[in-house]
């Protein structure tokens, strides 16, 4: 009789890769690094499979996988680059080592700290000293204009309220393409925290590409209810994605992380 098991940790696997991906960009600060990455740890586990198949769970060995690699790399960002990506590396330069690592997993894939534990190989009372370590120096580092691109009232004004909370100031709500792009041309925001589906059915994507083009490049964060449809790996993707429903603490994270460093790039709507 064939065994299934290769074929199920394979569909195992296949089924977390997009979040893989998401946070490996997160990490690195671009899609293509953050994919190279994705790939080693993909190859490494041809070599040895056991490392996935001795984790509690896929997801947790996966990541445990990917952490081998990291390390063994030294953890490196992207080549820096002119403007954000250059002042975004020196900030992170002086943060507690691992924190950040420790804070993306804990709030935007969702890890506990046991399972942060097991991914990195440190105690879990460690895990929640880095954690509250990346959130206290990121916060007392950065602050800036937030503008917030969402149409639901209740939704927009929790973001805002969110973002007001940890020191930013937030430029104005807007509800449509049209209204974004209208605002940012008024006050140029220092990050975008924007929607994929809007009031009047145009696109959050569409807005930030009209924005980013007249201004510039800022670190922008998407939200949405279904993630997957945006990490297809077949066109641009954003660095910084939010599940809705989301939670205060993975707001406050994903821009305490955007504004130190983010990807600018574009998507085709």
């Amino acid at each position: 009789m064939t065994s299934t098991a290769p074929l199920d940790l394979s569909q195992a696997i296949a089924a977390e890769l997009p979040y893989l991906r998401r946070y490996a960009r997160a990490l690195t600060g671009n899609q293509s690094s953050g994919d190279a990455y994705a790939v080693a740890t993909l190859e490494s586990l041809l070599v040895d499979p056991g490392v996935i198949e001795a984790a509690a769970r896929p997801k947790v060995g996966l990541f445990h996988a990917f952490h081998l690699v990291w390390a063994s790399a030294g953890a490196p960002t992207a080549v820096p680059e002119e403007g954000l990506a250059a002042r975004a590396q020196a900030l992170m330069a002086g943060l507690t080592p691992n924190s950040r690592e420790a804070l993306l997993l804990h709030t935007i894939e969702g890890f506990d700290t046991a399972e942060i534990g097991a991914i990195m190989q440190v105690e879990p009372e460690e895990v929640g000293s880095l954690i509250a370590a990346a959130n206290r120096e990121m916060a007392a580092a950065v602050s800036g204009r937030v503008m917030v691109i969402e149409d639901e009232a209740i939704i927009a004004m929790d973001l805002a309220d969110i973002v007001a909370g940890i020191g930013h100031r937030v430029t104005g709500i807007a509800r449509t393409r049209a209204e974004a792009v209208t605002l940012a041309a008024k006050q140029r925001p220092d990050l975008i925290l924007s929607d994929i589906q809007l009031a009047d059915a145009s696109s959050g994507i569409d807005a930030v590409n009209d924005i980013l083009k007249e201004i510039g490049p800022v670190p922008v964060i998407f939200i949405t209810a279904f993630p997957t449809l945006l990490l297809t790996g077949e066109k641009p993707e954003p660095a910084f994605l939010i599940t809705k429903p989301f939670s205060e603490e993975q707001v406050r994270s994903a821009v305490s992380q955007a504004m130190f460093f983010a990807s600018t790039e574009t998507l085709v709507g």
